[in-house]
């Protein structure tokens, strides 16, 4: 049947110089197989499909794939996923907050910002094991000098975080050196220079997707700014920068409230409206 389809570009005030979303937003009678077989044939980094929500917080429920599997959250579809929506005549149950419901919980999207923004789900913060930050040292030729932080974080999906010294440093990282889903999901982070228009420089190596190196992860962002609020370093607004080693122009907005959240804002562009056989 023709189902109402949309393409996005999310984390960018540029066009196509965010991360791209293929939105189905006519998902309710489709089942896994056929979620999955339409992802991997969009071959971006995630698709999504817009059903009718199961919970009565829910303004819509949300499917999320890779071209390889099902994710339970993740940061850029949300955004996507809820302008798409709202372009498509979705009208939230409570003003200025939507709910979107996923397999992760409840997500809520403030619309009452100068941007969208999510409300970062709880992360969890552990150690990272020593043989997983020499493996990935290894792996990617980092100088131990230059490694100032490490952890692994979990918000669904499970990050292994290197902070670097510097912003350049993590620009110099080769993300070939790491390639596929059998790999660990590998954050890097530095922190800017002062008086750069921005506070850190983000990359994701080997994500779920299967390409070398995410454009822009929101979800990963969101569990960095986690980790960095339970450091004492997240004492107001931070701007992220991401995915200038593949063209992209990324700009993802943290910012703390005051009852210890965290929301996590962007830019949506809506390119492409029609329909599609599925």
């Amino acid at each position: 049947m023709k189902r109402r389809f949309v393409q996005c570009d999310v984390f960018s005030a540029e066009p196509y110089k965010g991360n791209g979303l293929a939105v189905v937003l006519d998902g309710d009678g489709l089942d896994d197989e056929a979620m999955q077989r339409f992802a991997a044939w969009t071959n971006l980094a995630e698709t999504t499909f817009l059903q009718k929500p199961t919970t009565q917080t829910g303004d819509y429920r949300i499917r999320i794939f890779t071209p390889t599997r099902e994710l339970p959250f993740a940061g850029h579809p949300t955004l996507g996923s809820c302008a798409a929506w709202l372009d498509g005549g979705g009208a939230p149950k409570k003003a200025g907050l939507v709910c979107q419901e996923c397999i992760g919980g409840i997500i809520e999207i403030d619309q009452t910002g100068p941007r969208p923004a999510f409300l970062a789900p709880q992360t969890k913060v552990e150690l990272m094991p020593d043989h997983d930050l020499q493996a990935i040292e290894k792996a990617l030729k980092i100088d131990t000098e230059h490694v100032v932080n490490s952890t692994r974080l979990n918000n669904g999906p499970i990050w292994h975080v290197v902070e670097l010294a510097r912003a350049a440093d993590v620009l110099a990282v080769d993300s070939l050196r790491v390639r596929g889903p059998q790999s660990n999901a590998i954050g890097l982070i530095g922190a800017q220079p002062e008086g750069s228009d921005t506070d850190y420089e983000v990359r994701l190596l080997a994500p779920s997707s299967g390409m070398s190196e995410d454009p822009i992860t929101g979800s990963l962002i969101a569990a960095l700014a986690h980790w960095l609020q339970s450091q004492g370093r997240l004492t107001g607004p931070i701007t992220v920068a991401q995915g200038q080693k593949i063209g992209r122009l990324g700009r993802v907005y943290v910012t703390p409230r005051d009852d210890g959240g965290v929301l996590i804002g962007g830019h949506t562009n809506i390119l492409i409206r029609g329909e599609v056989d599925l």
